[in-house]
């Protein structure tokens, strides 16, 4: 969420942003809810202010008929002002449900693009891996192995349901163990985090009301989250932190769960696209700094590059273009792995900065060493999420006899270093 003064002063921004974006957003609109709920604020103001004159002479009437004229008077002020409220309160209602819908205006030095197709690659990494026979993809690796069960996995779990077994399982646990352990000792707070949140927390976030059929609702009012992103900052809501606290850095650990309602036909085999994963996430909140932003911003994208160093798995780094940004990200990267069946790189981590869009929804603020009140930004980036990431280890991995060998990272996790029949 922008700051209502903000998109006042600065509404050729929001069209620009919404152009950008490709979101559509009428901000003319919004300035004339805002218009009007000023001024209905201000008359609702009047209005109790002519009703407290009115009660003071109600009690200094000289005759019980002057008294009577003034009740009179009072009573059609009052019909006046519950009209009044009632409009307001629709008027307060429409502006609120707008405000949530503002997108954040992009960097600069993020390029003008349609979708994903237009992001920019800025580097890579590893060397892609040349075999000398008949490639198989994870898929039918796992099949081989079997180390994955897709077929029960749809009977229990339904569509893009699957079962990690033996190795599979065994890998994942050891991958959150060393994602874990490198940014534990980077400093990173690491936190197990509840998948069920309340609406307040998907709505703090930004998934909510954009990305709402992206979302599985529970009962009660409850939400399954899709990424410990969202506990995270629901962690520090309300709160008004001290600046020689910041920057605060959690490593979040959860279940994660997304309808992928939105890539209906793509990659409706294997485990790219799943409804619920497991996936360790960096959070961060810090003051309100555009440059400290940016410069934790490279930060945790270069944590995410060493974790996939570590794995072995060759990589590139791509720039979103603006078309390729959600509501409230101000520059995003993504980090796409290669994978060998497919013949291209696919994305494994995000790593985005939203200035102050989330913590504005959510009231986190910090107080200056001057004593000055100020909203913190934040930013998030994927640690790890399985079981994506055993696509690119498998693929990249394979051997002529079928058989996958280990990344040396993960050997000292594991009671083994190869995968065999």
């Amino acid at each position: 969420m922008l700051d209502i003064k903000f998109i006042r002063d600065y509404p050729g921004l929001i069209k620009e942003a919404s152009r950008k974006k490709k979101i559509k957003f009428d901000v003319e609109y919004l300035l004339d809810v805002d218009r009007k709920r000023k001024e209905l604020m201000k008359l609702i103001e009047e209005l109790n202010a002519i009703k407290n004159q009115a009660n003071k002479r109600i009690q200094l009437a000289e005759s019980e008929e002057a008294r009577k004229t003034i009740i009179a008077q009072m009573r059609e002020l009052d019909v006046n002002s519950d009209m009044q409220n009632k409009e307001f309160k629709k008027l307060d209602e429409e502006f609120k449900r707008l405000m949530l819908l503002v997108p954040n205006i992009p960097d600069e030095s993020v390029p003008e693009g349609d979708s994903d197709l237009d992001n920019v690659e800025i580097r890579k990494w590893g060397k892609i891996p040349e075999f000398n026979f008949p490639i198989k993809d994870h898929i039918e690796l796992a099949k081989d192995l079997d180390i994955i069960d897709f077929e029960r996995g749809s009977e229990v779990a339904g569509f893009r349901g699957y079962f990690l077994k033996k190795q599979a399982a065994l890998i994942c646990m050891a991958i959150w163990h060393y994602t874990t352990d490198i940014l534990s000792k980077k400093g990173f707070i690491p936190m197990i985090t509840p998948s069920l949140v309340k609406e307040e927390a998907l709505r703090g976030t930004g998934y909510l009301p954009q990305q709402e059929d992206e979302v599985y609702r529970a009962t009660d009012g409850m939400y399954l989250a899709g990424t410990s992103e969202v506990p995270i900052m629901s962690y520090h809501a309300g709160e008004t932190l001290k600046e020689e606290d910041l920057p605060l850095k959690y490593t979040g650990f959860s279940s994660c769960f997304r309808t992928e309602v939105g890539s209906y036909g793509k990659d409706t085999q294997g485990i790219f696209r799943v409804h619920e994963f497991m996936k360790i996430e960096q959070v961060v909140l810090c003051e309100n700094n555009k440059e400290e932003s940016i410069r934790l911003h490279e930060e945790i994208t270069r944590n995410a590059e060493e974790i996939l160093q570590g794995l072995e798995i060759p990589y590139h780094v791509v720039l979103n273009c603006t078309g390729d940004l959600g509501l409230g990200q101000v520059k995003k990267y993504d980090i796409e792995a290669w994978v060998p069946s497919q013949k291209k790189y696919r994305e494994t981590h995000s790593s985005s900065y939203f200035f102050d869009f989330q913590t504005r929804r959510l009231n986190i603020k910090y107080k200056t060493n001057q004593g000055e009140t100020k909203l913190a930004y934040s930013l998030n980036n994927t640690g790890i999420a399985t079981p994506r990431v055993l696509i690119p280890l498998l693929e990249n991995n394979q051997q002529k006899d079928g058989s996958i060998k280990i990344p040396k990272a993960l050997h000292k996790y594991l009671g083994f270093k190869e995968i065999k029949k």
